[in-house]
């Protein structure tokens, strides 16, 4: 099965200065009203398995990014950690500022140290593209980048706003705050963070560390099914999402047999009600 929530990262009663004694009646009046996340426009088990395929280009900041393009859709891919230098920049979390975007906000350094390696290969394709549709997607350490990418492309391409979405698969938080201002929040109202339900990374670095999700989570999966470890590997996503994607198939499959079964009962009713006007009365 599948579920699409929010982490709750964003709730007063889990912000640092609502957590002392007595102040949960303050952090309940300050209701925080998120809008519901959009379904995901495309196939998710078909990006996620394009993701870990792509032929990657590494950067000297041991920034892993490949591009494709294809039918006017502009697609940019994010490797996973790979090697010594990726997991140093994972565990390089204290919080730093991010002043590139107009609105300044703070963010991991580490991921921003490996974001900034990447963005000159990448800025020129960005600034021209002519594409009709732009995705980022990332996986793990990747999807960290896919953030950071997605928000730029936003803040510099407000003519692709509509047509820009991003996928961060096994995404760790990357917003260090309480909460970003809604302009900010704003940049990622199409970016999804995709969670196997019990995910460790998709938790780290922690919330008690300020660390946000950018949005809410969606998640796949069944609660308990893996270890915390195990539900990040690769191959449990692939079962997942394929999970998923069946199970939405069956559901629209149902569905159309159910508005078929009610046009067939309809339709019925309605010849009923003809042919008793045309009766002649006896």
């Amino acid at each position: 099965g599948f579920r699409h929530r929010s982490d709750g990262d964003f709730a007063p009663q889990n912000q640092p200065q609502f957590c002392k004694k007595g102040s949960f009646r303050q952090a309940k009046a300050m209701v925080i009203k998120m809008k519901e996340q959009k379904e995901p426009k495309h196939d998710l088990l078909a990006l996620f398995e394009e993701c870990l395929s792509a032929d990657y280009i590494s950067t000297e900041e041991s920034g892993n990014y490949a591009v494709k393009e294809e039918n006017g859709r502009l697609t940019f891919f994010f490797e996973w950690s790979d090697g010594c230098e990726d997991w140093r920049n994972n565990l390089d979390f204290p919080a730093a500022v991010y002043k590139e975007t107009g609105k300044h906000w703070y963010c991991h350094r580490g991921f921003l140290k490996v974001f900034k390696g990447i963005l000159p290969y990448i800025e020129e394709k960005i600034r021209h593209t002519d594409a009709k549709e732009v995705l980022v997607v990332g996986y793990s350490h990747g999807a960290a980048i896919a953030t950071l990418v997605h928000e730029y492309i936003f803040y510099n391409r407000p003519d692709l706003r509509e047509n820009l979405w991003g996928y961060g698969f096994g995404c760790p938080r990357c917003f260090w705050g309480f909460l970003p201002s809604k302009e900010v929040q704003g940049r990622w109202a199409r970016f999804f963070p995709i969670r196997n339900i019990d995910d460790l990374v998709t938790h780290l670095p922690p919330a008690v560390f300020g660390y946000r999700h950018v949005h809410s989570v969606y998640t796949v999966g069944k609660r308990g099914k893996y270890r915390r470890v195990e539900a990040h590997r690769p191959e449990n996503y692939q079962r997942e999402l394929k999970n998923r994607k069946e199970a939405r198939q069956e559901t629209l499959q149902e569905a159309r047999q159910e508005t078929l079964q009610k046009g067939r009962q309809k339709t019925r009713q309605e010849t009923r009600q003809e042919l008793r006007s045309t009766e002649k009365p006896r």
